[in-house]
């Protein structure tokens, strides 16, 4: 039976018209995402339905965030190096100057110097969504971090903090948790599916901004493009688990779930509050 999303901004129902509109437009999404994930991040993307695509230098960054097609860009700071900043910095003006939108994650920030500088640096720009743990969302408003990529927080203890940086910086702020928390300032959607294995799979976080980034250009809605990706990754999640014995036939199990979850079953089983 569909939850009943009477008092969210997003019902379930506009998830799965998101999704259906994601697997026509199949978006290009431009990713600058850290070396350990950018196989993964690609292959789910693939398995969604959209193409990814992952230049990050600075000859070509700043020209390939303006390709005039439905898309967007994903900016990760997983593993970030001078060179890859820059094309970060490159990529986030042409999209910037051309309407595209990107999202922001700022993986760790708050526990190292350098790399929490250029999230508020990247964030000043006004991404269209923020996606992170609690810790990270956290870090960025002021606190103190989480242990590396790791959070110590609970995305209900920084609501707060998410709201502040939404209406401050214009964008939607995600914070990812057992129960995922999503933000435009104002309005607030809850999401209740998924699986802990989630978390015994590297980069599965930084391929959900890679599919919201996706999302993003397929609708100018913001709040429901992180809210559209988050629910078909934590729905797929849940069919996966049931379907493998451990986190690494989880990992395939995810990626073919990725690709045959409907419109319909994913505005059927999501879980908003």
């Amino acid at each position: 039976m569909t939850p009943d999303t009477s008092s969210t901004p997003v019902r379930a129902g506009d998830l799965g018209g998101a999704l259906a509109a994601f697997r026509e437009a199949s978006p290009l999404v431009h990713c600058l995402t850290n070396i350990v994930v950018a196989q993964w991040t690609a292959n789910v993307l693939l398995a969604a339905g959209a193409a990814p695509a992952m230049v990050d230098n600075t000859h070509e960054a700043g020209e390939f965030a303006r390709v005039p097609v439905p898309g967007g860009v994903l900016v990760n700071l997983g593993t970030p190096q001078d060179h890859t900043v820059a094309a970060m910095r490159l990529a986030v003006a042409g999209a910037n100057e051309t309407g595209r939108p990107w999202v922001l994650d700022p993986v760790a920030a708050g526990g190292l110097g350098w790399r929490t500088a250029v999230a508020r640096e990247l964030l000043a720009q006004r991404p269209a969504i923020l996606r992170g743990n609690a810790s990270e969302i956290g870090a960025l408003a002021g606190g103190a971090g989480g242990r590396g990529v790791d959070s110590t927080d609970a995305p209900e203890q920084v609501l707060d903090a998410a709201r502040h940086l939404a209406r401050t910086h214009g964008t939607v702020v995600a914070v990812s948790g057992p129960l995922d928390h999503l933000t435009d300032g104002d309005g607030l959607v809850r999401i209740g599916n998924g699986h802990p294995w989630l978390t015994r799979v590297t980069g599965v976080g930084c391929a959900l901004g890679a599919l919201m980034a996706g999302f993003a250009g397929v609708t100018d809605d913001r709040l429901l493009a992180a809210a559209a990706a988050t629910g078909l990754l934590t729905v797929a999640a849940e069919d996966a688990a049931a379907a493998a014995s451990g986190p690494g036939s989880f990992a395939v199990m995810l990626l073919d779930r990725l690709s045959t979850l409907t419109a319909r079953e994913l505005s059927e089983r999501v879980r908003l509050s």
